[in-house]
């Protein structure tokens, strides 16, 4: 099949494109080289290979005749990452939600039915949870007076009791607690729409946390791995907030780029959008990657200091089942194998500016 990728220069993009192409694809990269992402205005080497257009997914014209030549959209073109501040609001909404918009108005137009939406795990807010005597709940933002006493677990908001975590599914109800957060839920919302609307197929891949060859270095707007391999490569402990106990699913760009793949391959259901968890399966906590991560770097060992930024949540760990049934999926790369390799893998340049 003939594939559109947006941001398909960046990190998750690029290797699906690789991913695609492998499988016999015809794959068509478009990306706007933001600085937020590459650390200058030239297209990295990882896209040569590829059919390359530098272009913004805003531009209504070019968009429109790219879509023409597709018959699978695979929309990556994103900023991403936790961000700054509130400052942060108005590139987050222009380039994920109104570029969003701007790429199904085009497919409407071209008469494209099949979309691949790269969304987050972040639309979730906290996982799911249960309290003994009340069972499942869903607990209210932690306040800072209680992230200041160190006391970082929700608890029922029910009886105060603490609760555990459980795994969340693709219809827990939807609690973005960041700008990013809030477009991706906008973003799947427009997608959505347009599927009901026209007739389409939308799989929304809710990635959890991605970590691999190419991410972006030493900016505000790389994940937590990308963070951490960074001090390291500078022979600094990673710097580890709240407690290290944060449970999260790792996931390797590899088993993300063969989630869409197999998105590409197998239509949706007509007329509606269809979430799913793009995960390992294998939860670990944020110290368990820092201290793997320093083992394989032989850097020194994670610093836990506490504290937590706002907006950010306890534990989100993914349910894995709508995956394998709906998609075939199953992630291939184990946390000790990807983590160690990431220790030596090739990560983007430092961002301009």
């Amino acid at each position: 099949m003939r594939v559109l990728i947006t941001g398909g220069a960046g990190f998750v993009g690029s290797h699906v494109a690789d991913v695609l192409a492998a499988r016999g694809h015809e794959v068509r990269l478009l990306d706007v080289l933001l600085d937020k992402a590459h650390g200058g205005n030239l297209a990295p080497p990882w896209v040569a290979e590829h059919d390359f257009v530098r272009g913004d997914v805003r531009d209504e014209e070019l968009v429109t005749k790219l879509v023409r030549d597709a018959d699978v959209v695979c929309h990556q073109a994103a900023v991403v990452g936790h961000g700054l501040d509130p400052s942060d609001g108005p590139a987050y909404t222009a380039h994920n939600d109104y570029g969003t918009a701007v790429l199904l108005a085009a497919m409407f137009a071209a008469g494209r039915k099949r979309l691949v939406l790269a969304s987050s795990m972040v639309v979730y807010g906290e996982g799911a949870y249960a309290c003994d005597r009340h069972g499942p709940v869903r607990p209210g933002p932690r306040t800072p007076e209680d992230l200041e006493r160190g006391r970082y677990e929700p608890s029922c908001p029910e009886c105060g009791s603490p609760v555990e975590w459980r795994l969340v599914t693709e219809d827990a109800r939807l609690d973005p607690r960041s700008t990013y957060a809030a477009t991706k839920v906008a973003q799947e919302h427009l997608a959505s729409a347009w599927a009901r609307q026209t007739g389409g197929q939308v799989w929304a891949l809710r990635y959890h946390n991605v970590y691999g060859p190419r991410m972006p270095r030493d900016t505000p707007y790389a994940g937590v791995a990308s963070l951490f391999r960074s001090a390291l490569s500078r022979g600094e402990a990673p710097t580890v907030l709240e407690d290290g106990l944060q449970c999260r699913d790792f996931v390797h760009v590899h088993d993300v780029a063969l989630a869409n793949a197999l998105a590409v391959e197998r239509a949706g259901e007509r007329g509606a959008l269809t979430p799913v968890n793009v995960c390992s399966g294998d939860p670990h906590t944020v110290g368990e990657l820092a201290g793997q991560l320093a083992r394989a770097c032989a850097g020194p060992a994670p610093r836990v200091v506490g504290g937590a930024r706002p907006g950010d949540v306890r534990h989100v760990v993914a349910d894995p089942r709508r995956a394998l049934t709906a998609l075939g999926f199953r992630a291939e790369v184990s946390f000790v194998d990807g983590v160690s390799a990431f220790a030596r893998d090739p990560l983007r340049d430092p961002v301009a500016g």
